[in-house]
């Protein structure tokens, strides 16, 4: 597309928030352009299994609905844009506001920011070496490598408890290490983790260092009560201990100490004309549903910021 085009809504990111903000700005007839730069779905799209949708009693695989969600703001008319966000600046005399990307730069008179949250890494000894060398955070990718062998997620919320128990599909083995004796993760999750003969858990326990050679061989773990440190054998680890918001190229809006975008009930940033959707914003339940909530409410104010305008 012309990047030269003033848009009447940039959308910055192609989660859940991001996909529904771009069906209701498109649909009111809002010249809408997506800017992605890796694909469209975000933490959704790896996803395997979703149930907790509405409309899907079945469930529906998280790929699956963001490609649906993706067709349906196309066909009302969002272009898209693959490019890596860099910058966002305001032109006081004229109030558009550019977004600079690897490629070009963007005009738009509005912004809705659902640039999503990626999963943190614990920072252990000899973990960075391995990412990608039997570290993974996504369970539904790189589970299959995983046939018949032994691996450990780090965890225990709904994701760990979750991608846990997706993991029993291929290895023989899974092991969940949480560093608390009792799960935060859904009571059904914990159920069907309990249930599964696949499944031990090591309660009170933190990861302390990863250990291989051209792939993960053994993790060192602590036990926090008894302050004892074993080995275990391991051919994958998988880490779910929470999410870092991607906002580094966010600057001029306000943020909390976790660098989480403050907004109001109207999903308005402190900086008037942008707006947050999603996982990247502070939220109490970061959810498909509570991400799509938040994209119709962000493009509905950002509809009557144009009317104003």
């Amino acid at each position: 597309m012309d990047s030269q085009k003033i848009q009447d809504v940039a959308i910055i990111g192609a989660g859940p928030a991001g996909l529904t903000a771009a069906i209701y700005t498109s649909r009111a007839l809002l010249s809408t352009v997506i800017i992605e730069k890796l694909g469209s779905g975000g933490q959704l799209a790896v996803t395997d299994h979703i149930e907790n949708y509405p409309g899907f009693p079945e469930g529906i695989n998280g790929f699956e609905l963001s490609q649906k969600m993706e067709a349906q703001a196309k066909a009302f008319g969002a272009k898209y844009e693959f490019a890596e966000v860099q910058k966002i600046e305001k032109d006081p005399s004229s109030g558009l506001f550019a977004i600079q990307t690897d490629s070009s730069t963007f005009k738009a008179k509005s912004i809705i920011i659902a640039a999503g949250a990626k999963p943190k890494s614990l920072g252990v000894k000899g973990e960075s070496g391995f990412i990608g060398k039997g570290i993974s955070f996504c369970a539904t990718c790189d589970g299959a490598f995983y046939r018949n062998k032994t691996v450990a997620v780090i965890g225990g919320g709904d994701s760990a408890l979750d991608e846990g128990l997706f993991l029993t599909k291929f290895a023989q083995k899974v092991y969940i290490i949480h560093r608390r004796d009792a799960f935060r993760g859904a009571k059904i999750l914990q159920k069907r983790v309990f249930d599964n003969p696949k499944i031990e858990i090591i309660w009170n326990s933190v990861l302390e260092e990863v250990l291989g050679d051209t792939k993960i061989r053994q993790v060192k773990v602590k036990n926090l009560k008894e302050n004892r440190a074993s080995a275990l054998e391991l051919d994958g680890l998988f880490l779910y201990i929470g999410l870092s918001p991607n906002t580094d190229f966010i600057s001029g809006i306000e943020k909390d100490e976790g660098g989480y975008i403050l907004a109001d009930e109207a999903l308005q940033t402190s900086l008037p004309g942008v707006f947050a959707a999603g996982d990247c914003r502070k939220t109490l339940l970061r959810q498909v549903s509570t991400a799509v909530g938040d994209g119709a409410k962000a493009a509905y104010s950002a509809e009557k910021y144009l009317e104003g305008k």
